[in-house]
């Protein structure tokens, strides 16, 4: 960090995460004087230092578990593993600080002056920086990037001030491996950090009160995920709701509430992860003409533009989807529109993906959003048994799916579930960016035998028949 707070910029960067430090290095790389103010001790923002990336180095490891327990369904036994919990979290740990030192050294390199302190708005073209609430300097700046993303949500019935009730930064502390671990909130960080836990030992037991896991995800993708997470886990309640937490001193103490289930139930440790809300409160934005709506999210136009021209919002705190490359692709558009270049963030599709094992991911329509849209759709699907590949890595339950405008064929989403569905999807979001065919995707060598072709053998179906699947036309 740099010694001298505040001064003088072109290009002011509140929030140093996957979509701040990269607006930062973009203005930099461009001749603008930046100045990147960040409260945190390493560049990154949650997605690097408490989200994404240790989130991930534990499901390799998780992953890693797994396989090592189905080998023996393939003739090669293992002594049962022995996890090492300070080792493991040494690794974790490890993993963030390369990453984030880099990110460091790469904003040194750039000549990006960084501040770590909290940054709010005085008036429209300065900056008050403080540290533990003390003032330590201002910044003038002719243009400004609001990239604070979001934290998580804590329902006021939650919040009993005791340790065992953890959000997702709690969690990836792995401060130990709790025998009974209610995940409140069966969504995409929930799931992920229950699978984690389970393949380590513990009893998972998830609430969500919506009728599926993953609501936003077409059912049919979410399926094999299920059925595999129901044999991790414990127990997945779905239309159920835990309506009040309990300390005791042997454990959290849940009121649950759903048909069939039992209450009340005690833990060892609660995960509470229903939601985030945008980090845009306390920032003195009243003191600028920039709009917030009534959910705290900081409106734009399509170059990322608040109500305050000179100011922009990207990343979470505009808007859903919350996901770090969506923040990272409005760094670049709004960078180029700073630098006067005709960009707009209009994506035909933005990939999400649950990075569990089996791995669930999707991108453009889904078969959800064609029905609430009443948009017209082909769908063609490919079971992942009729792959070659996926039977070699005993991996058969996977499916591929593409959904095409039933006049032109034009891909227009793509579903996937399997190993590896969180790469196999850029494939797809390529496809509807560029408003490819289904014959285009067919006609496109993949090679033999890997899992992407199971989107050419999808793609094969929307006109003729998949060379591995058959189906007797109808009459």
């Amino acid at each position: 960090m740099a010694e001298s707070l505040g001064g003088e910029c072109d290009v002011v960067v509140i929030g140093g995460g996957p979509g701040g430090y990269p607006a930062a290095f973009e203005a930099a790389d461009h001749g603008k004087k930046v100045i990147l103010v960040d409260e945190d001790p390493r560049l990154g923002g949650v997605c690097a230092n408490r989200g994404c990336i240790p989130s991930k180095a534990l499901l390799h490891v998780s992953k890693l578990l797994h396989e090592a327990k189905e080998a023996e369904n393939w003739g090669v036994s293992f002594s049962k593993p022995k996890v090492n919990l300070d080792k493991l979290r040494d690794y974790k740990n490890r993993v963030v600080e390369q990453l984030t030192g880099g990110i460091g050294q790469l904003a040194s390199a750039r000549k990006v002056q960084t501040v770590r302190a909290r940054g709010s708005f005085l008036d429209s073209n300065t900056i008050e920086l403080t540290q533990d609430g003390k003032s330590v300097g201002k910044v003038s700046f002719k243009q400004a990037i609001i990239a604070t993303g979001s934290s998580p949500i804590a329902p006021p019935m939650f919040r009993l001030d005791d340790d065992r009730v953890m959000d997702s930064t709690g969690a990836l502390e792995l401060k130990d491996v709790p025998k009974r671990f209610l995940i409140i909130g069966g969504g995409i960080i929930g799931l992920e950090l229950g699978q984690v836990y389970a393949a380590l030992g513990s009893q998972v037991t998830v609430v969500e009160m919506l009728p599926q896991i993953a609501t936003g995800a077409d059912r049919d993708l979410i399926r094999p995920l299920q059925k595999r997470l129901e044999e991790d886990f414990e127990a997945i309640h779905v239309n159920t709701k835990v309506n009040s937490l309990k300390a005791t001193r042997s454990g959290i103490v849940a009121e649950i509430e759903g048909d069939g289930v039992k209450s009340p139930q005690t833990f060892d440790r609660v995960l509470v992860c229903v939601g985030r809300r945008p980090n845009s409160n306390n920032m003195g934005l009243e003191n600028t003409q920039v709009e917030v709506d009534e959910r705290g999210f900081i409106p734009v136009d399509a170059q990322r533009r608040t109500s305050e021209s000179h100011i922009y919002a990207i990343g979470d705190v505009n808007g859903n989807p919350m996901l770090a490359h969506k923040a990272t692709r409005e760094a670049k558009v709004a960078v180029g529109s700073i630098l006067g270049e005709p960009e707009a963030f209009d994506p035909a599709a933005i990939p999400s993906v649950i990075y569990t094992d089996p791995e669930v991911a999707w991108c453009g329509v889904t078969e959800l959003d064609a029905k609430e849209n009443d948009i017209s759709v082909k769908v063609t699907k490919f079971p992942w048994a009729a792959s070659g590949r996926a039977k070699a890595i005993d991996r058969p339950e996977g499916l591929t799916k593409l959904l095409f405008d039933p006049d032109t064929d034009r891909v227009i989403g793509v579903g996937i579930v399997g190993p590896g569905a969180g790469e196999l999807i850029a494939e797809g979001v390529l496809a509807v960016e560029t408003a490819a065919l289904a014959r285009d995707m067919a006609a496109t060598i993949h090679a033999h035998p890997t899992l992407s072709e199971t989107l050419m053998e999808a793609a094969e179906s929307a006109f003729a028949q998949a060379t591995h699947v058959y189906r007797p036309k109808r009459n």
